[in-house]
């Protein structure tokens, strides 16, 4: 059984690898049942999990987290670096002024053209109940030289860390 500081510590390296990748794909669950995904900029990854997210309050992904128990799964990948993180957990539409000014960049500005006072702006918060990552410590050149060894010998590179937190 996993112990509070070895979860705190698992937590603290998604939230390293989270703010690093930085664009998740969301996916929720449509009317229709179908599982959709879009690109979202994630603007904070809390020490607890709590992932923060600008949208539109009219958006279509604000309606399906209501309509399916607020569950959503986040995507974020790094291919370059072989650094994947996928967190599930549950999402909560905001409207708090006073986290809108703290997370407030200049880039969001393209999709609230009214700045911070967009009436449209509100946060997604999502709590992670499970990530799991994965996570390559070598560099592009070794991580090939392990795939062409496992390619001839049969046996299964050894590509770095795997870890499954449960919040």
């Amino acid at each position: 059984m996993e112990t509070q500081s070895q979860t705190s510590k698992q937590l603290e390296k998604v939230r390293e690898m989270v703010e690093d990748i930085r664009i998740a794909m969301m996916t929720t669950v449509d009317e229709q049942g179908n599982l959709v995904s879009r690109p979202m900029a994630a603007l904070q990854a809390d020490e607890d999990g709590t992932i923060w997210f600008f949208t539109k309050r009219s958006s279509p992904k604000v309606d399906q987290i209501d309509n399916n128990d607020h569950r959503v799964n986040l995507s974020f990948a790094s291919v370059s670096d072989a650094d994947y993180v996928s967190i599930s957990g549950k999402a909560q539409e905001l409207d708090d002024r006073a986290k809108v000014e703290e997370l407030w960049n200049p880039q969001a500005k393209a999709w609230f053209p009214e700045g911070k006072d967009d009436s449209e702006l509100v946060l997604l918060k999502v709590h992670t109940d499970m990530a799991e990552y994965w996570s390559a410590s070598d560099s592009k050149m070794v991580r090939f030289f392990q795939q062409a060894t496992a390619v001839i010998t049969g046996n299964p590179p050894k590509m770095g860390e795997n870890e499954k937190i449960y919040n």
